[in-house]
């Protein structure tokens, strides 16, 4: 499980003046909850680019006050007006505690669909999941090669270990479409064997 580390400060002051002075030294404010206790925090705006600007799935390792809590991203807020990260919300990690999770979606294998001159469309990328903190992972495998032409794969065909499916079984995740080709060339074939049988035999040699 990949894992980034975050350098954070205790924050002993609350309210929008001692929230601008934090933004002011290009701090962002921060929270972590799910634990014993919540803490409050501040860290280089920095410090959050690898985990707020990618679509994997990751674990921050934040230390504040020589303390280490393992946590996972909850929730962002941006400026209306910058688009700068002005709040952080995790949630830590405990062993004996369930937590709710977003996690990728990697999709493995070539369709039969597409062998037959189909189109692939993936309708999700990720998908929340309740487990414990020890079964998560980075991505969850999603084998599409038995899917066919015109048929949909949906999150109750995802196959999941140790956690829980939180979005509705019946959404579609994926499909294999017909290209604008292959409905050309199956519009087409039966014209093709409606001419042929109405082509007039070849007069008998004498």
């Amino acid at each position: 499980m990949k894992s980034i580390t975050i350098e954070g400060q205790l924050r002993t002051e609350s309210g929008k003046k001692a929230t601008r002075h934090l933004r002011s030294q290009k701090l962002v404010p921060g929270v972590i909850y799910g634990g014993k206790t919540e803490i409050n925090f501040a860290a280089p705006a920095t410090s959050f680019k690898s985990i707020v600007y990618t679509s994997e799935f990751l674990i921050a390792e934040v230390t504040v006050e020589g303390k280490m809590y393992k946590c996972i991203l909850k929730d962002l807020q941006f400026d209306k007006v910058t688009d700068a990260l002005i709040h952080v919300d995790f949630l830590e990690l405990v062993e004996d505690k369930k937590v709710i999770a977003t996690l990728p979606l990697k999709y493995i294998g070539t369709p039969e669909g597409v062998k037959a001159g189909g189109k692939l469309i993936t309708k999700m990328k990720a998908i929340k999941v309740k487990t414990y903190p020890k079964y998560l992972k980075e991505s969850i495998e999603v084998d599409l090669s038995n899917l066919q032409l015109n048929e949909n794969l949906r999150v109750e065909n995802i196959i999941t270990e140790n956690m829980e499916v939180m979005n509705s079984p019946r959404i579609p995740i994926a499909s294999i479409a017909m290209t604008r080709q292959l409905k050309q060339e199956e519009a087409a074939a039966p014209k093709a064997g409606a001419a042929k049988a109405a082509a007039p035999a070849a007069a008998p040699k004498k």
